[in-house]
């Protein structure tokens, strides 16, 4: 028994050991954490359970049979985060540069399909050279493995990738398929070929920073959701996230009561849209002062700016924020935005996290760039995904909805549940000037017919009551009472039943 106990505790310290001290050494070096490191971090502190410490990759060739180390580069297991379970893996770049084997694609999803099976999340750390070369194509098995079961997960429980570390070739087809992606920069990067592939292709010159960095995939790509400054911070920032999340499918969206009153209002939100309808404000000022103690976590900060999604709390209870910014392109929705969106709101839906919509939308931009691109496809992703969503829906129109934009963005047409309007709202097919110039064309040399038509149309049109006479609206409210609307609309939803009809899926347009 002494000789057996002993032979586990050399090969537990060899597992912690991981490639070795001087390779930690390396990692320390470049200002990275080792993969357990990482899993002190990020979880509860004692509730680390370690699954799979002493596999072995399996792999002959290449002198591959002399050189195993128990583990075989990553990290597995379950713990907590503020006390709720979670699955993860964390990729050691320590051993063979975190290459995939076929042993360490088997850990992996070994705990994906428990989390499966339990209704827990899973987050990945990942921190990997792609497929290890010397195994070929069991390598590349094992990572279709992985990606079966990103599929299966998807939608069932919350899946969330870190890259801390390179993620090249293969590698970055399963952080693709998962919920969320977070990068740290300077250190991170994804690539499906890297700089000397698309030197030798192409013949452009192209460092791995600028090709697949945290910044290229947070403001040119859309790829990643968050780009944060260093491991540390990036462990934290998803420790606080996750707090924002259901455990699973079949759960309500978690509760952290807050002293912050439902009820509460704020008189500065009646002057934050201006008099001048062409003139910007800043939507998230609004955001900040309607949800709990002003706390909101936005994602893709720096990419598609001219809509704003996130994550806030209302009464205690988790939401999903969608808003057009007017500071942005005025607010209009392209193709970024739109797709931006409409992932955003399928999440929610997917578990269970009620949606609020604040509207300030002229319409979708216009240009060849947006119309070659595929506009009309790319705005229906946000369309479908509202239409489809069945989880509450609550919507504030603050000043323009116009055109097919204003059915787009959560109107009443597309299931929501509540719409309300502010009193300068202006809900039309377009503004009073366009309009009036296609309806009186025949005006156009009369300055002053034109203008007097204009006035006329704004009386009509330029306020929410046309709407809400047809009840598409269902009430036209005081800015300074927009929390306590929402908040009692929510409540009043939180049990909200409502089935599409069966179907294996539908045809999103992609």
């Amino acid at each position: 028994m002494h000789d057996i106990i002993e032979q586990l505790e050399r090969k537990r310290a060899a597992a912690r050991l991981g490639g070795g001290q001087r390779r930690i050494d390396a990692q320390h070096a470049k200002g990275k954490l080792t993969a357990r490191e990482r899993l002190e971090l990020l979880l509860d502190e004692g509730s680390f359970e370690e699954w799979d410490m002493f596999v072995e990759h399996r792999c002959v060739d290449f002198g591959m049979a002399d050189n195993k180390v128990p583990g075989d580069g990553v990290v597995t297991g379950y713990g907590t985060i503020n006390g709720r379970l979670v699955f993860v893996f964390s990729q050691d770049f320590t051993v063979f540069g975190g290459a995939l084997s076929e042993a360490h694609a088997e850990k992996i999803c070994k705990v994906m399909d428990q989390a499966m099976k339990v209704g827990a999340p899973v987050i990945g750390l990942n921190d990997s050279g792609g497929a290890r070369i010397q195994e070929g194509v069991a390598s590349l098995g094992g990572y279709a493995e992985v990606f079966q079961r990103n599929v299966m997960a998807s939608g069932v429980v919350p899946q969330i990738s870190l890259i801390m570390g390179p993620s090249a070739g293969g590698a970055v087809y399963s952080p693709a398929m998962t919920d969320f992606i977070f990068m740290v920069r300077d250190s991170a990067y994804m690539f499906v070929t890297g700089p000397e592939v698309v030197k030798t292709v192409t013949h452009e010159e192209v460092t791995a920073e600028e090709l697949g960095g945290a910044v290229t995939h947070t403001t040119k790509s859309g790829v990643a959701d968050l780009a944060f400054d260093d491991d540390i911070q990036a462990l934290l920032m998803l420790r606080r996230f996750f707090n924002y999340l259901p455990l699973n499918n079949r759960e309500k969206p978690p509760l952290r009561p807050s002293g912050d009153p439902a009820d509460r209002t704020d008189m500065s939100l009646d002057t934050l849209v201006p008099d001048n309808p062409n003139k910007p404000y800043e939507i998230k000022e609004l955001i900040l002062k309607v949800v709990d103690d002003g706390d909101f976590f936005e994602l893709q900060p720096d990419y598609a700016k001219n809509i704003v999604i996130g994550f806030g709390r209302m009464d205690g209870r988790s939401v999903g924020i969608v808003a057009n910014n007017p500071m942005v392109l005025a607010g209009c929705l392209d193709i970024r935005s739109s797709i931006k969106a409409a992932r955003f709101v399928r999440f929610c839906d997917a578990f269970n996290i009620p949606v609020v919509t604040f509207v300030d939308v002229p319409g979708f931009m216009p240009g060849t760039s947006q119309e070659f691109g595929g506009i009309i496809k790319h705005g229906a992703k946000l369309l479908y995904a509202y239409a489809e969503c069945t989880v509450p829906k609550v919507t504030v129109i603050t000043r323009k909805a116009y055109g097919g934009a204003y059915d787009v963005m959560a109107s009443k047409h597309l299931r929501g549940d509540v719409n309300l309007a502010w009193p300068n709202a202006e809900i039309a097919v377009m503004g009073a000037k366009g309009a009036v110039e296609i309806i009186f064309r025949e005006d156009k040399g009369d300055p002053a017919k034109l203008a007097a038509r204009e006035a006329e149309y704004k009386a009509r049109f330029a306020n929410p009551f046309v709407a809400g006479a047809r009840g598409y609206i269902d009430d036209v409210i005081q800015p300074h009472e927009t929390r306590k609307r929402i908040c009692r609309s929510l409540a009043m939803l939180k049990d909200k039943k409502v089935e599409n009809p069966w179907r294996k899926h539908g045809n999103i347009p992609l």
